[in-house]
């Protein structure tokens, strides 16, 4: 098998760790506007912004990035990322059945991504439930993932070379935004230059329906002393408006409405944008202290580990 045979869905789910799962249950079900599934162990929380299983896993732990998992178009697929990995002599394990069970997913492997010790997922078929209840904010469905590294050069190669992805945009030095092809959104998992020496979570993004969502969510988080981190902005790279604000752990999430996508065949090529604050924001807008600073990689020990 080939790497070209490694063809993605969509992003699956990201799990997170919390400080106190209680509390950010909370506020993901009632300031964020996901919908909470029941879940088959007291130690995690599920919730959705779909008719899927779930988006978002929440554990307790240091808080940050526990695992971030993939969809794949086939069990064809699968096999392939199991072979690619194999191949670099990276543990592959399966899923068992009862954090399957847990998950609504039917077949799925664990490795550990190398260059960032991120805990990748891969699986096939995932339950659907009953249609997604909307509650305060018309939430399309889960966006993106981004990490920050101090080896992003090595990762985005990795991400190239053996797992199939395709970059779509980078800003010097700053961060490649890059899609799980053939996955048409501009991007579900960015690569971004750390500012320390430790590898970390820099935001999770949940793509919205309308425009008027990022404005009533900006009020709705003022009223809640939610703190925004940056934004309301509109990125030039991926066109899309975003507005980005802190969990009660201090992770950073986002809003965004809009994003360019690509054909299959004939896709333009990837841009390079000046480091500079216009290619972060055409508005010209600047991040706060507090955006992407808080977010611990778990690093598990084998692959498959929970």
């Amino acid at each position: 098998m080939a790497v070209a045979d490694i063809r993605y869905v969509r992003l699956g789910y990201v799990a997170l760790n919390v400080s106190d799962l209680a509390r950010s249950a909370d506020f993901y079900e009632t300031i964020v506007g996901l919908e909470r599934v029941p879940a088959s162990s007291p130690d995690m929380a599920l919730f959705r912004c779909s008719d899927r299983h779930q988006d978002i896993v929440l554990y307790e732990g240091p808080p940050g990035l526990k695992r971030v998992a993939w969809q794949m178009e086939s069990e064809a697929a699968l096999s392939a990322v199991r072979a690619e990995f194999a191949s670099l002599g990276i543990d592959v394990v399966e899923v068992g059945a009862a954090d399957l069970a847990g998950l609504g997913i039917a077949h799925a492997v664990r490795a550990i991504e190398p260059t960032t010790g991120t805990q990748f997922e891969f699986f096939t078929e995932i339950e659907g439930v009953e249609p997604y209840r909307i509650r305060h904010t018309k939430i399309a469905q889960l966006g993106h993932v981004v990490v920050t590294t101090p080896q992003r050069e090595d990762t985005e190669m990795f991400m190239i070379e053996h797992l199939n992805f395709r970059v779509s945009d980078r800003v010097e030095g700053v961060v490649a935004f890059m899609r799980c092809f053939p996955n048409p959104f501009h991007h579900s998992f960015g690569v971004g230059q750390a500012q320390g020496d430790e590898p970390m979570l820099q935001h999770v993004n949940f793509m919205v329906t309308e425009i008027d969502d990022i404005g009533r969510a900006l009020n709705r988080l003022k009223r809640h002393n939610v703190p925004i981190v940056f934004g309301p902005g509109r990125h030039p790279t991926s066109e899309s408006v975003f507005l980005y604000f802190l969990d009660p752990d201090g992770l950073t999430l986002e809003y965004s409405f809009g994003m360019e996508e690509f054909p299959e065949e004939g896709d333009r090529a990837p841009r390079g944008f000046p480091r500079a604050l216009e290619s972060l924001d055409t508005w010209g807008g600047r991040a706060e202290r507090d955006f992407g600073k808080v977010g611990h990689i778990e690093r598990p020990a084998r692959a498959g580990e929970a």
